[in-house]
C-alpha cells in the first residue's frame, strides 16, 4: 500500500469515476483501476462497486475513512518539518458567515498576507453553527462567528461583542420612532434570516418570550440579502448591528432600538481542540487575538 493509492481511492469517492479521477490525478483509466485492484487483493477484500455510478462498497467506507486519516497524518508531518524553518507558511481553511466574511476579514486578511506573504488563505462562508461542525471534522482549521454553546472539542476566544437590532427603510412607519417594543412587531412584514442561523434562533426566542407571533414575509440566508431588502422598503428585519454600519451612514437604512432585544452576543475565534496548529495558524491565532475590539468595529 502507498499513499498514491489512497488519494486515488479518496479521490474516486468524489468522483463516483474511475475515468474522472484519472483526469484528476494525471493518471490513466487502467492505472487507476490496477491501483484499486492492488488495494483490494492487498486486504482481500472489494472496496468499490465498479458499476455505474461508481460507488464505495460497505468495505470501501471503512477504508476510505482510515485513508483521509493517514493522509491527514502525513499533511501534519509535512507541515511540522516545514515549521522547522521558523518561517510561518502555510495553508488556513477559514470558515466564518458571510456578513463577518464581508464586514471584518478584508482589512485583516489584507494586513496579514502583507506580512506574511508564504500563508495562504481560503474563506468558506457558512452558518455559525455549521462553522463548529466543520472545524470538528477538519474540513475548517479556524472559524470565526458567534459562540452560541460550550463544546469539550473546540476551543474558542471572545473577539468582539455584537447585538442584533431592528433595521427599517427610512420611510418605514417605524422609522418616525428612536425605540419600540417588542409587542410592535406583531402585525409588521418581517424580513428575517434563516432558521439556522444565531440571529434568527435569538429573535424567535424573543418573540416566544413575549407572546408575539411575527408577521414573516421573506426568509433569507444572509445578513447582505436581508439588507438589500430592507433597502427596497420590503419589511423591516432583526440582524446584527454591526453588519449595517456602512448602511446607517449612508443613510440607506434606519435602525430602531428594542429594549427586548439588548443582549450582547460574544463573535470570537474557533478552532479544534488537540490539533496541531502549524506556523501559520499560530500566527494567524496570535495575531487575531491581539486585536483590540474597536479595531473590528473600525473595520466595518
Amino acid at each position: 500500500m502507498n499513499l498514491s493509492q489512497l488519494e486515488t481511492l479518496i479521490t474516486i469517492s468524489k468522483t463516483m469515476s474511475f475515468r474522472k479521477a484519472g483526469e484528476l490525478l494525471n493518471l490513466t483509466q487502467p492505472a487507476v483501476s490496477a491501483q484499486i485492484k492492488s488495494l483490494e487483493d492487498e486486504f482481500k477484500t472489494v472496496l468499490i462497486d465498479r458499476n455505474q455510478p461508481v460507488t464505495l462498497t460497505d468495505s470501501g467506507k471503512v477504508f476510505l475513512e482510515h485513508a483521509e486519516n493517514i493522509l491527514r497524518v502525513v499533511e501534519d508531518m509535512k507541515q511540522k518539518l516545514s515549521d522547522l524553518n521558523q518561517i510561518p507558511q502555510g495553508h488556513i481553511i477559514l470558515g466564518t458567515t458571510t456578513s463577518i466574511a464581508i464586514q471584518i476579514l478584508p482589512r485583516i486578511l489584507s494586513y496579514f498576507q502583507d506580512q506574511y506573504p508564504l500563508i495562504k488563505t481560503s474563506i468558506l462562508s457558512m452558518s455559525s453553527s455549521q462553522v463548529a461542525a466543520h472545524i470538528e471534522t477538519g474540513n475548517v482549521d479556524i472559524g470565526i462567528g458567534y459562540l452560541t454553546e460550550n463544546n469539550p472539542n473546540l476551543i474558542t476566544s471572545v473577539l468582539y461583542y455584537d447585538t442584533f437590532e431592528l433595521v427599517v427603510n427610512p420611510e418605514h412607519p417605524l422609522a418616525q420612532y428612536q425605540t419600540v417594543t417588542i409587542d410592535m412587531l406583531e402585525n409588521v412584514p418581517l424580513i428575517m434570516l434563516s432558521p439556522d442561523t444565531v440571529g434568527r434562533r435569538f429573535a424567535d426566542e424573543v418573540f416566544r418570550e413575549h407572546g408575539v407571533q411575527p408577521h414573516i414575509v421573506m426568509e433569507l440566508s444572509s445578513s447582505e440579502e436581508v439588507k438589500r431588502m430592507v433597502e427596497l422598503d420590503l419589511g423591516a428585519a432583526i440582524i446584527s448591528k454591526l453588519s449595517v454600519s456602512a448602511e446607517l451612514k449612508r443613510g440607506s437604512i434606519k435602525m430602531v432600538h428594542i429594549k427586548e432585544l439588548e443582549t450582547a452576543h460574544p463573535v470570537g475565534v474557533i478552532y479544534r481542540s488537540g490539533r496541531y496548529l502549524n506556523s501559520a495558524m499560530q500566527q494567524f491565532l496570535n495575531d487575531l487575538k491581539g486585536m483590540p475590539e474597536d479595531q473590528f468595529y473600525a473595520s466595518e
